[in-house]
């Protein structure tokens, strides 16, 4: 190895250090000073969707917090505070089918599902970085001969693991 080249991995390792180390910025994805989260319960307002939808979420949201940064989950006062409902669980037919006729019935092919989540944030410690009623909002689409109930749980479960990255980064990221 030239001197050049350990030259260069020593000065990678150095910078590599110096950002992980210094707290504002870990290769996790958290950016934040704060040390404590408060996840208040995410209440399921949707007209529709499972009975357990809320809880599942609040439950997905803290486990990616405790998984991805530093933050520790608290009950109360945390430096961060996380509040927010379920405001829409919506089914809707999108791509239709042509028949070719123009008095024919033609039904679409897929449906799409639709979560969406009104979310508020504050940082305490940084007030500018603090949202309110943010909305956030994913979907799937599925084949028509696919009955919902059979697979409503894992397509749930995909959803909220979109809907639970992107209210990630809007926060402690600030992406």
């Amino acid at each position: 190895m030239t001197l050049t080249k350990v030259w260069s991995v020593v000065a990678l390792l150095a910078l590599t250090a110096s950002l992980a180390g210094c707290g504002v910025y870990s290769f996790t994805g958290g950016g934040t000073q704060a040390s404590t989260i408060t996840i208040e319960d995410i209440y399921n307002n949707a007209d529709m969707g499972p009975a357990n939808m809320g809880q599942d979420f609040t439950n997905q949201l803290k486990n990616y917090f405790v998984q991805n940064t530093k933050l520790s989950v608290v009950q109360q006062d945390g430096e961060l505070l996380m509040s927010g409902e379920i405001s829409g669980y919506t089914l809707s037919q999108i791509a239709p089918v042509a028949t070719g006729q123009p008095d024919d019935y033609s039904p679409a092919s897929m449906t799409r599902l639709t979560i969406t989540v009104r979310i508020s944030y504050s940082d305490t410690l940084d007030e500018t970085k603090s949202f309110r009623d943010k909305t956030f909002s994913f979907y799937k689409d599925f084949p028509n001969d696919q009955n919902l109930s059979d697979v409503e749980d894992a397509y749930v479960r995909e959803i909220f693991e979109r809907l639970v990255n992107d209210i990630f980064n809007a926060s402690v990221v600030n992406w």
